[in-house]
């Protein structure tokens, strides 16, 4: 049903128009009329139509003017003005309005129904849209949760999510480089302070989670994690790097607003710890953790971590992001901005009064052993504790900040180049120990498994790395060092076809005979005769 408002001061062009039009198409079209601007504006309002057929020169309103009104409150109609005056300036006006044609009267039947039939099509074109972003909408509210869920599963459990951070945030339209986490506890009671039933509480969390997230998204703009026992998480985006006070305590009224909603909409007892602001990616789970520890210290309903007495307070304003900035910065193998970081921990210690050269070696040699740890457990360097025998030693030579300061930036550039070619070394290592069993062993029925068995990684997992090493597959390997072979016992031997067979693994001299010739274009016979 296409709904169809005609606009004419003439009562016989009225009439003629509302004929063609409804003697065609019937029941397909309901018509409505009007006679002046006004009253046209008026008809748009109580009868929103599809398509309007306006005439310029009428009383009251013109119909440049009618087209303007009635875009303020529906934009999808799709006008055509037919008008006695050819004059430019309505036609220039009429293109900026978005009006899908112009026509000069007189216009006959067949033009009409022309017009008519393609502003049908772009009516339809336009429902066809509006009902194709429907349904995306609503795979979205069903796709959007698990985007999401898998966005915060990954911060969490995954020390080198940095590869698909872009992408996530991208999905999700995440702008802010930073965010806080939120981590909402649940349970049947509270006593003392924990919260009791987690098992019974997490089974009953499937039938609430829908509840949960349109609660929390009502009070922050943030991401809901999965049900991950008897918690939930929240990731907040922020805009700033960190809060001030005055936005702390605005995050924990917020924080408590939202417990009191939960608490009254479900059939749960709630407290939420709250994390510091850090920047986005995996620097991100600190947030988490120490959200965590701010419900484990405290029996509040609601606890900030800086409101956490004595928990991780340094005495004096200690550089937490630029600790996180610089570990992210070597496990990203990002030379340049770790170093960039180390250098600023540098100056930092240099203005903190008390603090000697002794306090500053302790300080590097933690920094550098911690951000050792994090790549060794993120798998992307060996390690070996005698590795670090020397390094108390040689920070001791240094008797002045220059020479620590060279020790630690070296140090850091050595730890993000390990990390940059140790998993490069590593498939290298396995490929030339895989290509030497197989030229050792060549003459037997070895198989994929029993190589990937030999340097100890799954066979799908070494299938992949050898082609992405050597450019071919396993069998291909296998079968040039079997030909190579079976060409030099050709060209030097008096082994017959047969026993040159055997000698390059193969058991069948049929198939050993085609394989050949698929590879070098000949049979072995046939090669053997041209040598001679």
């Amino acid at each position: 049903m296409y709904r169809i408002l005609i606009a004419d001061d003439e009562g016989i062009m009225l009439e003629s128009l509302k004929n063609i039009i409804s003697s065609n198409y019937g029941n397909e079209c309901e018509i409505h009329t009007a006679k002046t601007g006004r009253v046209v504006v008026e008809e748009a309002e109580k009868y929103p139509p599809d398509i309007c057929f306006m005439d310029i020169q009428m009383p009251g309103l013109s119909g440049i003017q009618a087209i303007r009104e009635i875009q303020k409150f529906n934009r999808s109609v799709v006008f055509v003005i037919i008008t006695a005056y050819d004059k430019f300036n309505y036609a220039k006006e009429a293109v900026n309005l978005g009006v899908m044609e112009f026509l000069t009267k007189p216009v006959n039947k067949k033009v009409i129904l022309e017009i008519c039939s393609k502003a049908m099509e772009k009516v339809d074109s336009t429902r066809q849209k509006r009902s194709d972003d429907l349904r995306i909408r609503e795979k979205l509210e069903t796709v959007v949760p698990m985007i999401e869920s898998g966005y915060i599963n990954n911060i969490l459990l995954q020390d080198d999510f940095q590869t698909y951070q872009d992408n996530y945030r991208e999905l999700l339209d995440i702008r802010e480089e930073y965010g806080y986490m939120i981590v909402a506890e649940f349970g049947d009671s509270t006593e003392n302070g924990v919260l009791t039933n987690a098992v019974g509480a997490s089974v009953k969390a499937n039938k609430f989670y829908s509840t949960f997230r349109e609660i929390a998204q009502g009070f922050f703009e943030c991401l809901v994690g999965p049900i991950m026992g008897n918690r939930i998480v929240l990731l907040v985006p922020y805009r700033n790097s960190r809060e001030s006070y005055e936005e702390r305590v605005e995050v924990v009224t917020r924080t408590r607003n939202m417990v009191h909603k939960l608490e009254s909409r479900i059939d749960s007892k709630f407290r939420c710890g709250i994390g510091r602001v850090k920047e986005m990616g995996s620097t991100m789970k600190e947030s988490f953790k120490e959200a965590m520890i701010a419900l484990r210290e405290s029996t509040s309903h609601v606890i900030h971590i800086e409101d956490v007495p004595a928990a991780q307070k340094y005495d004096g304003e200690y550089p937490r992001d630029l600790e996180c900035r610089y570990e992210k910065r070597v496990m990203d193998k990002d030379v340049a901005g770790a170093l960039s970081c180390a250098e600023e921990f540098i100056r930092w210690m240099e203005k903190q009064p008390g603090v000697d050269l002794e306090d500053m070696r302790i300080k590097i040699l933690e920094l550098v052993m911690g951000v050792e740890k994090k790549a060794f457990f993120a798998g992307t360097v060996k390690y070996a504790i005698s590795c670090r025998r020397n390094y108390i030693h040689e920070i001791q030579e240094y008797t002045d900040i220059e020479g620590m300061k060279k020790w630690f930036l070296g140090k850091t550039s050595e730890i993000c180049s390990n990390m940059e070619s140790a998993r490069e070394k590593e498939a290298v290592s396995i490929i030339e120990k895989a290509k030497s069993y197989i030229r050792d062993n060549y003459k037997k029925d070895i198989s994929l498994d029993e190589v990937s068995r030999e340097v100890d990684i799954s066979p799908y997992y070494f299938s992949k790395l050898f082609k992405q090493e050597t450019g071919g597959n396993f069998i291909e390997y296998l079968t040039e060092v079997r030909l190579r072979n079976a060409r030099e016992l050709l060209k030097d031997s008096g082994l017959s076809i047969k026993e040159i067979c055997a000698e390059s693994g193969y058991s069948d001299p049929n198939y050993f005979s085609r394989i050949f010739k698929k590879y070098e274009g000949v049979t072995p016979s046939e090669f053997r005769e041209k040598l001679r």
